[in-house]
């Protein structure tokens, strides 16, 4: 699906205190950048933000880095972070970066946990090292996540699931839990923060697959 442009999309980003510019620069230093030892999670492709600023809501003693390639996708999240419910958050940033790059904005063991959240799926097999569960991206987040460090991923694309699973078994990652209907499974449905993706697909009847892959 092609993206609007906004084009007041760049000059609101580069204009706002909780977007980081030149994400490369803080690299090994993003606990000075939030200003204490809480552990660090990011969300990778983030959308509009529902997701990331309900958990910095809930989790005051975590921080976290919002991740979003598009510019018109990010400003939708920073919109809703300057609204009142969540304009007093301190512990979230964003960055507009594409997710290969992440190596070069993280330091080795700087990040406790990946959230990837509906991410696209890249159908056709000749993109498939572009999905952001492939192992070409799990080697990528061995270089930035502590060891015992978590990938949390949650999707209605079954195909994409599955391909999934076989990805962190070949890059030898544990899984440490899995389900094909997370709104029905209590144990890992408890406390589980819907995006907007979520509760549009859930709302129709479509269960949520969900896994959480533990770095080797």
């Amino acid at each position: 699906m092609r993206l609007r442009n906004i084009p007041r999309a760049e000059g609101t980003i580069q204009a706002h205190s909780a977007v980081i510019k030149r994400a490369e620069d803080q690299r090994g230093c993003w606990r000075q950048v939030f200003g204490n030892k809480n552990p660090i999670h990011i969300e990778i492709g983030m959308g509009k933000g529902k997701f990331i600023l309900n958990m910095a809501k809930e989790h005051p003693d975590v921080n976290f880095v919002g991740i979003e390639r598009y510019s018109s996708v990010l400003l939708r999240a920073i919109e809703k972070f300057d609204t009142e419910e969540f304009c007093e958050l301190k512990n979230v940033r964003f960055v507009c970066m594409d997710a290969r790059n992440i190596e070069n904005v993280f330091a080795e063991g700087e990040v406790e946990r990946i959230y990837l959240n509906f991410s696209d799926p890249w159908p056709k097999a000749r993109h498939a090292k572009r999905r952001l569960t492939s192992t070409e991206f799990l080697r990528r987040y061995e270089k930035i996540l502590t060891m015992g460090g978590t990938v949390e991923f949650k999707t209605d694309n079954t195909p994409l699931f599955n391909f999934s699973l076989e990805q962190i078994k070949e890059a030898e990652w544990t899984v440490q839990a899995f389900t094909y209907d997370l709104h029905h499974n209590e144990e890992m449905n408890k406390g589980n923060v819907m995006t907007e993706y979520e509760e549009k697909f859930s709302g129709k009847g479509n269960p949520i697959n969900k896994l959480i892959a533990v770095r080797r």
